[in-house]
C-alpha cells in the first residue's frame, strides 16, 4: 500500500565507513577550509545536506526504495551525476560540480584528498532561504514580477524540450497506476479521511482518466509530453535574479515525463495550499503565451485534482515509516490537499459535456 518505508542503511554501506561517520565529518567546520561560520546539517528523507559558507553539499543516503537500491557506491555516484546533469537545465549557475569523499589508509576522511572513494557529493551554490518561493509566499513578499520571471524561465525550458517518446496508452496508464496507489492510501481507514469527500474526488478522477474523448492521450499524441522537472514545488523555486528551479527528480525519468501544464498546475496548487491561489493562474497564462497553446480548463482541473491527491497520499505515507518525522504534521496536511482536490473536481466538466 503506497510507498514502502525505505530500508535502514547497512552500517558501512559497502565502504568500510559508516553513514554516521560521514555525517559527523561533513558537519565539522574544519572540513571546509574556505567556509566561514558554522556548518548547518539538514536531513531529508533521502539525503543529508550540509550548508558551509557559500556552498551546499548533498550526500545521498545509502538506502533502498521503490526506485533504486542506493546502497552500492556506484549507484550513488550515478545518481549524483544525473542530479548535476538534469538540474543544470534550470539552474546551471547553482549546480557547481561533484566532489569525492575519500578515506586514507588510516581511515581519515577528506574531500577530494588521498585514499579510496567512499562516497560522492553534489556541490551547489547556497541559496538564501528567504528567496525560496514557499518562504516568499508565507511572508507575503512574492510579487507579480517575480512570478512572471519564473514563468519566463519555465516557458523557455519547456519550449526547448523535445517531445518524449511516450505513447498515449502509456501516458494514461501512468495516471491510472498512480491513481490506484492514491486510492489505496486515501481510502485506508487508519488515516480517518472524510469518506464521502474521498469517494467523490476519486470518482471524478476515475471518469477523467477513462475519458472516452481521449483528452489525456491526446497530450502525448500531440507531442506535449516532455522530460521535465518532475517535482515542481514552491520549495524548489528560488526568486533570485534570474530565478532558478532546483531539485528535479533525478532518480526517475518516467516521473519526469510530463505535460508542462501538469507541472504548472502542480506548482499552482502548491502555492494555493500555501495561501497564494493567484500564482497558478499567472504561471499558466504566461507559459501558455510562451508555448502558443493553452489546454482546456477541465484538463487543468484534472491535473490539479490528481496532483493534490498524490500529495495527500505522499503526506500520509510518511506515517508508514518506521520512525516518521513530524508525525503530527501529515494528516492535517493531507486533509488540506484533499480539500484542494475537491475544489478542482468541481471545475471538471460534467460527464455528459466531455
Amino acid at each position: 500500500m503506497g510507498r514502502q518505508p525505505p530500508q535502514r542503511p547497512p552500517e558501512t554501506a559497502g565502504s568500510g565507513v559508516t553513514l554516521a561517520e560521514k555525517v559527523a565529518f561533513l558537519a565539522r567546520r574544519d572540513t571546509y577550509p574556505a567556509a566561514t561560520g558554522p556548518v548547518v546539517a539538514h536531513e531529508t528523507h533521502m539525503s543529508w545536506v550540509f550548508l558551509a559558507g557559500e556552498r551546499a553539499y548533498k550526500l545521498k543516503k545509502p538506502i533502498r526504495n521503490a526506485f533504486w537500491d542506493r546502497r552500492p557506491l556506484a549507484v550513488r555516484a550515478f545518481l549524483c551525476r544525473e542530479e548535476l546533469r538534469l538540474n543544470r537545465r534550470l539552474a546551471p549557475e547553482v549546480y557547481l560540480g561533484l566532489l569525492e569523499l575519500r578515506a586514507d589508509a588510516a581511515g581519515r576522511l577528506s574531500l577530494d584528498g588521498d585514499g579510496r572513494t567512499v562516497d560522492h557529493l553534489v556541490v551547489m551554490q547556497r541559496l538564501a532561504p528567504e528567496q525560496m518561493l514557499d518562504a516568499a509566499v508565507a511572508g507575503g513578499t512574492v510579487t507579480a514580477a517575480q512570478v512572471a520571471g519564473v514563468a519566463e524561465r519555465l516557458g523557455a525550458f519547456y519550449r526547448g524540450r523535445p517531445p518524449a517518446r511516450r505513447s498515449a496508452a502509456a501516458y494514461r496508464a501512468q495516471f491510472a497506476r498512480e491513481h490506484e496507489r492514491n486510492r489505496a492510501v486515501l481510502e485506508d481507514p487508519r488515516f480517518d479521511l472524510p469518506r464521502r469527500t474521498v469517494a467523490t474526488v476519486l470518482g471524478h478522477l476515475d471518469e477523467a482518466i477513462a475519458d472516452p474523448t481521449g483528452r489525456l492521450g491526446a497530450r502525448a499524441r500531440q507531442g506535449w509530453v516532455v522530460d521535465g522537472h518532475g517535482d515542481l514545488r514552491p520549495g524548489h523555486v528560488c526568486l533570485r535574479e534570474p530565478p532558478v528551479v532546483i531539485d528535479c527528480l533525478e532518480f526517475s525519468r518516467s516521473l519526469r515525463l510530463v505535460d508542462p501544464f501538469d507541472e504548472l498546475a502542480f506548482l499552482g496548487m502548491e502555492c494555493e495550499q500555501l495561501g497564494a491561489p493567484w500564482i497558478g493562474a499567472a504561471l499558466v497564462g504566461r507559459c501558455a503565451e510562451a508555448l502558443g497553446e493553452r489546454p482546456p480548463e477541465p484538463l487543468l482541473a484534472f491535473y490539479t485534482a490528481y496532483r493534490a491527491c498524490l500529495r495527500a497520499r505522499l503526506s500520509l505515507a510518511h506515517l508508514l515509516d518506521a520512525e516518521p518525522r513530524e508525525p503530527e504534521r501529515w494528516q492535517p496536511l493531507a486533509r488540506r490537499y484533499l480539500a484542494l482536490a475537491e475544489a478542482a473536481c468541481a471545475r471538471l466538466a460534467p460527464r455528459g459535456d466531455r
